[in-house]
């Protein structure tokens, strides 16, 4: 790792270079020059995760942070909603970049202290800190970028399909649920690094799965991935091959997988509604190594020579007095 004598120099330039500039400016300047009320202008930046002085006349801000105002107020759809929608983006936005930054910190000091470690000796070593900070700074934002960039492109895919722009937030989707079961009580016996080559496999081995059969995954959570996709045939698709290339693999327990159809209400990339809780509760009464699909998704898949459809009792669950689960199997697997 960089060593502590040079942590200060690699912070301090790794500031200049992301902040594109100095601090020069307090609240009540930025909120001014932006256009906008000092308590807009805080609300905003507290939404976005950052922590505000207490002091009007702390001088914590730069020109980048004046732009990002002006860039915020020129999305229309932004300006025009009221401070409560505008800070909900923000603040997702924040949340979902505060964790990407959360996890990238080791990667980007590992990345400049190998660039350090091969520079010339006969440099002048705060200008290789310098330089070697800057450049892992600014190919890591390349990535960064073009990862959005594609991930946006199929978002766009997807929302603007056959059916053209939504004009709401409803869909109709298959959504699934994935997770390990005993993960709780793995927790309790294995080392940090063992937990992390299992959180590893399982992440890896689901993903791939959503991603090459044309799902999406909406978010990991601990011992659990929450994925969509366009209709159930996909979704169908997506938990055979999660399911059974857990088996093949062999690197995760057992897993329960479930999904549901109909419509949700999609809100800063998450989905909500009846049909993700009744895949959620699905996947809590699956047993081990099986995939259950709700009515809406059983309709649909009935009488597709892909798949096998067991119709099962119902149950009782939170929420639902009567949930029927249905079977699903690859055809000629019962």
């Amino acid at each position: 790792m960089v060593s502590q004598d040079r942590s200060e120099l690699v912070r301090a330039a790794a500031e200049e270079h992301l902040l594109s500039g100095s601090r020069r400016y307090n609240r009540l300047e930025v909120a001014e020059l932006a256009g906008v009320t000092p308590a807009v202008a805080r609300r905003l930046w507290v939404s976005l995760g950052f922590p505000s002085s207490d002091s009007d006349d702390a001088r914590d801000y730069t020109d980048a942070d004046i732009t990002a105002i002006h860039r915020f107020k020129e999305v229309g759809a932004l300006a025009n909603a009221d401070i409560r929608q505008q800070a909900a983006t923000a603040r997702t936005i924040g949340q979902t970049l505060a964790r990407l930054a959360e996890w990238q910190v080791d990667l980007v000091v590992k990345e400049i202290d190998r660039r350090i470690a091969a520079a010339d000796p006969a440099d002048d070593p705060d200008e290789v800190v310098r330089v070697a900070t800057s450049e892992t700074v600014e190919l890591i934002e390349t990535l960064l970028s073009y990862a959005w960039r594609r991930h946006l492109d199929a978002a766009l895919t997807r929302q603007l399909g056959e059916t053209g722009p939504t004009h709401d937030s409803t869909r109709t989707l298959a959504v699934g649920f994935a997770d390990m079961v005993g993960y709780t009580r793995l927790t309790r016996h294995l080392h940090p690094d063992e937990l992390s080559t299992l959180l590893e496999a399982f992440e890896s081995t689901t993903t791939a799965a959503i991603a090459e059969n044309g799902g999406w995954v909406i978010k990991n959570v601990g011992d659990e991935v929450m994925f969509a996709a366009e209709s159930p045939a996909v979704a169908a698709r997506i938990a055979l091959e999660i399911q059974e290339s857990t088996m093949t693999v062999g690197t995760t327990p057992e897993l329960r997988v479930a999904l549901a159809y109909g419509p949700v209400l999609q809100r800063f990339g998450d989905l909500y509604g009846s049909t993700v809780n009744m895949a959620s509760r699905l996947t809590g009464v699956a047993r081990p190594g099986t995939i259950l699909v709700d009515d809406g998704a059983a309709a649909e898949l009935e009488g597709d020579a892909e798949f096998s459809i067991k119709n099962l009792r119902s149950v009782r669950v939170r929420g639902f007095n009567r949930l029927r689960p249905h079977l699903l199997r690859r055809n000629g697997r019962f």
